[in-house]
């Protein structure tokens, strides 16, 4: 089994010391940037917009996984394919023609996702297995961070694990909220194979070494 990619979440990053914590995240042994875009609607939080990711891609020396928590995702695709996204994730549940947006991504050269809500079944997804580059499992309600993990969500790994298998597809399986030193190696017991950690990394005393230890975590 491969090694699991990690991905910080820049969401809990300090905003007043931006630069400091993308050098950080590029030095360290993480393997992509994890940004959230909200706006406030389909989601009951707003995070940064499209300055706010040229600049971190400016100074970015990692992929950027940009996840989309917003309505009409279709709009911006274009845009964040500018600003240089290398993953686009969308939801599920914003996507009227799920399979329209997945396509649009790619006409843009960048890898698609899809995220589902913690009470979104996998099961939704088996008509665009074959169009996926990656899948986002919410394991906490989105919107904030620094939120417990969902513990349903192992189950809905296997079960995704064993549809990926079935469908014989590549795509990676990403979990997104809460995730620690407690559960990454279960997680990837289960499936996953690139994990998201926001508040874990960033607020811990040693963000570089916090991010090592989950790398050992899941080799």
């Amino acid at each position: 089994m491969a090694q699991t990619l990690l991905a910080p979440s820049v969401l809990a990053a300090d905003f007043a010391n931006l630069q400091r914590d993308v050098t950080m995240v590029n030095k360290s042994q993480a393997d992509w940037f994890h940004i959230d875009i909200m706006d406030g609607v389909f989601v009951p939080n707003i995070s940064f917009g499209m300055p706010v990711l040229k600049a971190i891609g400016t100074h970015a020396e990692k992929p950027l996984d940009v996840h989309l928590m917003i309505v009409d995702p279709d709009r911006y695709i274009k845009t964040f394919a500018d600003l240089g996204a290398a993953v686009l994730t969308v939801h599920y549940e914003a996507c009227t023609h799920l399979h329209r947006s997945l396509q649009a991504i790619k006409q843009h050269g960048m890898k698609a996702g899809v995220a589902l809500n913690p009470h979104t079944p996998v099961e939704l997804l088996q008509d665009v297995l074959g169009d996926l580059d990656l899948v986002c499992l919410m394991s906490v309600n989105p919107g904030f961070g620094g939120q417990k993990f969902i513990e349903q969500t192992y189950d809905k790994v296997r079960r995704l694990a064993n549809m990926r298998e079935q469908s014989q597809s590549d795509f990676l399986i990403e979990i997104d909220g809460g995730v620690t030193s407690d559960n990454a190696a279960a997680l990837k017991e289960a499936g996953a194979d690139v994990l998201v950690a926001g508040s874990f990394v960033f607020r811990s005393q040693d963000p570089t070494q916090t991010i090592a230890s989950l790398k050992d975590l899941t080799r």
